[in-house]
């Protein structure tokens, strides 16, 4: 049954709209936590426009469960996963002028440096996904660099308008969990995920955990952390169940 790691990048946001020290990230990840989140997942941005140095010390310290870092390929926040040792990596690609991450990293291209990153992560005991589109080349190279998962990038099928559209992204979906898979990876999926949108996701047998931000703290705004969390988490555990 696929599990749920709570993204909580967007509590930090709100705590720099105003450059003051709430709300504090570490709260929301405890409360994360006892709503039964598998993982706490942030990524910690070169121009830190969210979760800082601290947040991700501090997290380390006190997330009992899966500690998720998404993080670029820039050398010197390598060596901050180096120093922190987070439970996981996940290496995304990462534009300064960007509002989110959007699209995969590009791991054909970046190949030489991704299995260099790779090495030294599995140097500290730390794992390794790759955040890419569900495409066959991206899989393969993860793979070939010796990564032990994959992220599935899941925007276009959430921005899909058309049903056909979102069938075909579907499909697409299943195809790369196969062929990841096949390739020896975990694979796991996320972004622009939503309580509307996650049950066909959730319904693919194979893919073994979500990452989930922005929806989640939008809820939680008006019904708290804890609750918008379990709310995501029955809908994962209720889809996952009946599978494709």
């Amino acid at each position: 049954m696929a599990v749920l790691n709570v993204n909580i990048d967007h509590v930090a946001t709100i705590r720099q709209a105003r450059r003051t020290d709430e709300p504090d990230p570490v709260w929301a990840a405890v409360q994360c936590e006892l709503a039964g989140a598998n993982g706490i997942t942030v990524h910690l941005r070169q121009d830190r426009r969210h979760i800082s140095d601290r947040d991700v010390e501090v997290l380390k310290q006190t997330v009992a469960s899966k500690f998720n870092l998404e993080m670029g390929l820039a050398e010197p926040i390598v060596r901050i996963a180096e120093r922190i040792v987070p439970d996981q990596v996940t290496l995304v690609p990462e534009r300064r002028q960007e509002l989110t991450t959007e699209g995969g990293l590009d791991c054909v291209k970046h190949k030489q440096r991704l299995a260099q990153v790779v090495k030294r992560m599995h140097k500290k005991g730390i794992l390794v996904s790759t955040f890419i589109t569900p495409d066959t080349e991206q899989i393969l190279a993860s793979a070939e660099t010796g990564c032990d998962a994959v992220e599935l990038h899941t925007g276009a099928y959430a921005n899909a308008k058309k049903d056909t559209v979102m069938e075909q992204c579907l499909n697409a979906l299943a195809d790369a969990r196969d062929t990841g898979i096949s390739a020896g990876l975990i694979v796991h999926a996320g972004h622009g995920l939503t309580y509307r949108n996650i049950a066909p996701v959730a319904s693919i047998e194979g893919l073994c955990e979500f990452n989930i931000g922005h929806s989640i703290v939008s809820r939680a705004v008006l019904v708290g952390m804890r609750r918008a969390t379990e709310e995501m988490i029955r809908l994962i555990e209720q889809f996952s169940k009946k599978g494709v």
